[in-house]
């Protein structure tokens, strides 16, 4: 069973950075595209990013494009978000997942969701 573990959340000023990890079980790491997702309250949860199982190819939805970055060091069985220029809007729980390609960052039928990591973006 896929476990996932995401990490590096907290409260900031809008502006400031935060950069989110997660790490992944029960699945060999570097044969998964991955993605980050999150959900704010009162909404549906939406895609942020989503990369390659080599990292070469990337994707993001527009409202981080420039500002977010997704990496993964497969050797370390670890997924990254870089969140530079932070906005409260981006206030919300992250989430981490496999998905079964990076470029419609489509998750698995089967997929369970991590606890998150809550990002809060004070004004």
């Amino acid at each position: 069973q896929v476990q996932v573990l995401e990490s590096g959340g907290g409260l900031v000023q809008a502006g400031q950075s935060l950069r989110l990890s997660c790490t992944a079980s029960g699945l060999t790491f570097d044969d998964y595209a991955m993605g980050w997702f999150r959900q704010a309250p009162g909404k549906e949860r939406e895609l942020v990013s989503c990369i390659s199982w080599s990292g070469a190819n990337t994707n993001y939805a527009d409202s981080v494009k420039g500002r977010f970055t997704i990496s993964r060091d497969n050797a370390k069985l670890l997924l990254y978000l870089q969140m530079n220029s932070l906005k409260p809007d981006d206030t919300a729980m992250y989430y981490c997942a496999p998905v079964l390609n990076f470029s419609s960052c489509r998750l698995n039928d089967d997929n369970q969701w991590g606890q998150g990591t809550q990002v809060t973006v004070s004004s």
